[in-house]
């Protein structure tokens, strides 16, 4: 169950002032409203409104450590979970002097602020003062401006330390019972240093994958589509496998087992003979015979595990299938990944619900916008299942970076850290000869414009006051 949503820090504020408006005489004049500036000033510059985080199954952001980065409430409100479906947004109430007020500021506040203030001011309108209301609007603007990030602001610095150092308290279990109990998944450190290493396939790769309509609220149907998607090859339908002979094995089939999963004899009899192993296949029961025309121990060895791996229905790479019921409806959960194959091929379920933890997935099948989604919500569900209190904009930075070019890249010497322009920066990460002696060799110059060559040589790195450049024209004398 999603966490109550907090208001945001300039929505706390209308409140505040809102209530303060409403305890004070109807004649009372504006100038004896309180004064919710002096209010705003004891509290942080944070950022300015809090996002949804980008789970869906993950609760809202806590109140945030620290900024990261200047972020609009519409942005903010992007990071939807994937799965979830927007709910259609109320007409906005009409209040024409809210939006006078809001006219003569060059900042525009966003949407959802303007939409919740008029709301509040709408039952007002009869115990408040067309003054005093515009009052409420004025500082409600103030108060979302003091809440917005300073100029300046280390955002980078800021962030690798909100995530960094919690990373620090995670625990170090690889694999924890995850709502089912039959699967496992990775998570705490393991599963963050996966996400930020951008590891092609993660450790317990796993798929979610919502029935359509027609088939969600059936448990057999359910149960079909379950057997289509999950693999079975010959070894999970073998009872036995014995050596008849110098060179002849024979397999025994579990007709139970068949039964179960859908599957024909000789349908088996005719996969294995589609392999095109020189020899003969033969069914006298339940028992399948292969005659290999080799001698060799070592060849018929190879055979024989080419038959026990060979794929006999389902989809590739999917190990195992188990159906959850989820409130009135069953979904499925995978152990084991292939997106591509599930939304091209299985028949009966919601393509536009269908989720993967395999971030490179995503990016090949659905694109690079839909994998910085995924990274902001495995990574921030990772952070908040250990209890953890970060801010999902720091999360929101990290991805930003980590899929800015088109691709993904990990933070690492193969990946952000080792593609920057700058020779002294990536020479202060890791391999510093390799890298001054790669330079050299190239002629590389260094513009010094980040944070870590500035340091090296002693100069004002450009952030704060250090931003500014300042520069003065002084006057020829005698004019």
């Amino acid at each position: 169950m999603a966490k109550k949503k907090q208001p945001t820090p300039a929505e706390a504020e209308v409140e505040e002032t809102v209530a303060a408006k409403v305890g004070a005489k109807t004649g009372e004049k504006a100038a004896k409203a309180p004064k919710t500036a002096a209010k705003a000033k004891g509290k942080p510059k944070g950022a300015a409104a809090k996002p949804k985080a980008a789970a869906a199954t993950a609760p809202k952001a806590k109140k945030p450590k620290a900024a990261a980065a200047e972020v609009d409430e519409e942005d903010a409100a992007a990071e939807e979970p994937m799965l979830k479906k927007r709910e259609p947004e109320a007409p906005l109430p009409e209040l024409p002097l809210v939006d006078q007020v809001l006219a003569k500021h060059d900042r525009r506040l966003p949407e959802k602020l303007v939409s919740r203030l008029k709301t509040k001011l709408v039952p007002l309108k009869s115990k408040l003062s067309e003054e005093q209301m515009a009052k409420v609007v004025e500082e409600t603007y103030r108060s979302y401006i003091k809440a917005l990030i300073e100029p300046g602001e280390a955002a980078g610095t800021v962030a690798a330390q909100s995530v960094g150092e919690p990373g620090t308290q995670m625990t170090l279990r690889t694999f924890h019972y995850a709502g089912v109990r039959e699967l496992n998944v990775t998570l705490g450190l393991p599963r963050l240093i996966e996400i930020v290493d951008a590891r092609r396939v993660p450790s317990t790769p796993t798929m979610t994958i919502f029935l359509d309509d027609e088939h969600k609220h059936d448990l057999s149907k359910a149960k079909g589509i379950a057997a289509n998607i999950e693999t079975v090859t010959v070894e999970n339908v073998a009872k036995s496998i014995g050596y008849e002979m110098l060179n002849n094995f024979t397999i025994e089939v579990d007709a139970e087992m068949c039964e179960d999963k859908m599957i024909d004899l000789n349908y088996i009899a005719k996969s294995i003979e589609k392999l095109k192993i020189p020899g003969r296949v033969s069914v006298e029961g339940n028992n399948i015979t292969v005659e290999p025309e080799t001698t060799d121990r070592d060849k018929i060895k190879r055979i024989r595990e080419r038959i026990m791996d060979l794929r006999l229905k389902g989809i590739k790479s999917i190990k195992r299938v188990v159906i959850e019921k989820k409130g009135d409806e069953y979904l499925l959960r995978t152990d084991g990944s292939n997106l591509a194959q599930v939304i091209e091929n299985v028949k009966g379920i919601d393509k536009t619900k269908v989720y993967t933890n395999n971030v490179s997935e995503i990016a090949e099948v659905l694109g690079i916008e839909a994998a910085r989604s995924a990274i902001i919500r495995e990574a921030f569900e990772v952070l908040d299942q250990q209890g953890l209190d970060v801010d999902v904009r720091h999360v929101i930075l990290v991805a930003d970076l980590m899929t800015s070019t088109g691709k993904i890249r990990q933070i690492g010497r193969h990946g952000v850290s080792g593609e920057k322009s700058s020779v002294l920066a990536r020479a202060a990460f890791e391999v510093t000869v390799k890298h001054l002696l790669d330079a050299a060799a190239h002629g590389e110059e260094d513009c010094l414009e980040g944070v870590t060559e500035n340091v090296i040589v002693g100069q004002p790195i450009p952030l704060g006051t250090g931003i500014v450049e300042l520069f003065m024209r002084f006057s020829k004398e005698g004019t």
